[in-house]
């Protein structure tokens, strides 16, 4: 068992942090192109969506305050079948993760040192030179975790205030300098595509819903937390409403900076010079020069915090998928200091080959965004799951209308999943077939118990996957078909999604009081800690 050595400030800490990384740095920009000044609508959506969901998880994690709760959390209400698929698509979505940021410190660092990178078909990629650098950022990355606790928790302070407060400076000087009202007008058009259709697109691809994505920090550092009721709702909410803030900020002044000249072409094709970094082309436009190296140096920075958090949580998920037998033994290794050294070192070679095809940033984020929003949708249907079958366990943290909170958050899950597109969906489909076959691996070496399988999860498991599949194919979506016209999309997901969660509650696993006991012992050991 890891120790409880995260306090709720440092908690909230580690997930803004690993909140804020190159999604603030591109995002703004990709956003008003897909969804023009409407990208505003687009923050607000993605932030209430992700916040619903999140409610779901503040409760389950102190409920179940355990390492790697996205490969738990499943495994106690359905069995190891659903388990596995689920923490196999958020840990691929988070592997990916952290060579993305570095990905962006390189490219952004390629502005002054040329030779990090070259373009292939208009993508930036890394040369032998940048994949030198990569390999040492990721073993940076990987070092700092595991050498000293401490040294985590004031490396992951220093980046955080520094972060922060080139984000407000960058908000108040753009707005200061050049703020240009006309810019706004048409707060439901964008370019060639107008109305809802691009705001929700943006939502999905535009890198609104990636950018929150590090509020599951604090689910898998959960077994890590000290004072549970107060660290994980703080962590995994607050963590959401303070970033959303901050980006809602953000595009107001990337709104507002703009020319007229960059957007003579319409939205769609908005361009400036050095909108490769759209922040430090803004500054450097509008004669900040000041603002502008530090940019740069943000730029470095901001992405190099989130990727160090996001190789803190995902090696959790893999030691947890370990421990309960989905993948080899010596992944949940732990040093002198209770940290997954294996785990870590297993994600870091994994985690370099992504170098070799990774396509340019906004590609990556749809399918980023479509896994982890399906290891999301656990999380509301683990809630009711578990307050059918322990409805008397104490719970530090209790969701209120729980009963309305957990379907919205499950349909919300489902809507973002969609409006990523069948383009995703379909790469999606195929890197879960392959978790099953590895799945099937483990079974046939008798790491799972047949009695654990929980095989009665298919009922709802299989039609869902398949469903969201074709959803999307017959959606309007991402090079969908269009069947289903855009409007009757959210009465078809509306329906899909009330029936999955039905037949997800009603295969849930039966009396689990002998499996919960260990968490319930946990938990009272983490409520004690001060």
């Amino acid at each position: 068992m890891l120790n409880r050595r995260f306090t709720p400030f440092s908690l909230l800490i580690l997930s803004i942090n690993g909140m804020i990384g190159s999604a603030w740095l591109f995002a703004p920009l990709y956003a008003a192109k897909i969804a023009g000044a409407s990208a505003i609508w687009a923050w607000l959506i993605g932030g209430f969506a992700t916040a619903i969901i999140a409610l779901t998880f503040a409760e389950l994690s102190t409920l179940l305050p355990v390492t790697g709760g996205t490969a738990q959390i499943p495994q106690l209400s359905h069995g190891a079948f659903t388990s596995f698929v689920l923490s196999w698509i958020a840990w691929l979505s988070a592997l990916t993760m952290a060579p993305i940021e570095v990905q962006a410190v390189l490219q952004y660092a390629s502005t002054y040192f040329v030779s990090l990178t070259h373009k292939v078909n208009d993508v930036p990629v890394l040369t032998g030179t940048g994949l030198i650098w990569a390999t040492v950022l990721m073993l940076s990355f990987c070092t700092i975790n595991i050498v000293s606790f401490k040294g985590l928790v004031r490396f992951n302070l220093v980046i955080f205030l520094f972060k922060v407060l080139v984000i407000l400076l960058t908000i108040f000087m753009l707005i200061k300098v050049n703020f240009t009202a006309s810019n706004f007008s048409g707060l439901f058009s964008s370019g060639d595509t107008t109305g809802w259709h691009a705001i929700l697109a943006a939502v999905a691809t535009g890198g609104v819903a990636f950018a929150f994505t590090g509020f599951k920090h604090g689910v898998e550092l959960a077994g890590e937390a000290k004072r549970l009721a107060i660290a994980i709702p703080l962590a995994i909410v607050g963590s959401v409403l303070c970033c959303l803030a901050l980006y809602i900020g953000l595009q107001v002044a990337f709104i507002g900076a703009l020319n007229h000249s960059a957007l003579a072409q319409g939205w769609s094709h908005l361009s400036f010079v050095g909108d490769v970094g759209p922040f430090a082309g803004l500054a450097g436009g509008l004669g900040i020069i000041w603002l502008l190296k530090l940019l740069y140096i943000d730029a470095a920075v901001s992405p190099s915090g989130a990727g160090l958090i996001y190789v803190t949580s995902t090696a959790r998920i893999l030691y947890a998928m370990s421990q309960i037998g989905y993948l080899p033994r010596f992944l949940s290794y732990l040093n002198k200091q209770d940290f997954p050294v294996a785990a870590i070192f297993m994600n870091f070679a994994i985690g370099m080959f992504l170098f070799l095809p990774l396509p340019g940033w906004q590609a990556m984020v749809g399918f980023l965004v479509s896994g982890m929003v399906l290891s999301y949708a656990m999380g509301p249907i683990a809630l009711l799951c578990l307050r059918i079958e322990l409805p008397n366990e104490k719970r530090l943290f209790r969701l209120p209308a729980a009963n309305l909170i957990c379907p919205l958050a499950f349909y919300f899950c489902n809507l973002i999943s969609y409006w990523t597109g069948w383009d995703t969906m379909y790469k999606l489909a195929i890197a879960i077939c392959i978790g099953i076959f590895v799945f099937s691996i483990a079974c046939v070496r008798g790491t799972i118990k047949t009695d654990a399988l929980g095989l009665k999860s298919v009922i709802w498991m299989v039609p869902y996957l398949l469903g969201l599949v074709l959803i999307s194919y017959l959606g309007s979506f991402g090079g969908g078909r269009n069947i289903i016209p855009f409007g009757w999309d959210f009465l078809v997901i509306a329906i899909f999604s009330a029936f999955i969660l039905y037949l997800a509650v009603m295969s849930r696993a039966v009396k689990l009081g002998d499996r919960f006991s260990h968490y319930q012992i946990g938990a009272a050991d983490a409520a004690s800690i001060s």
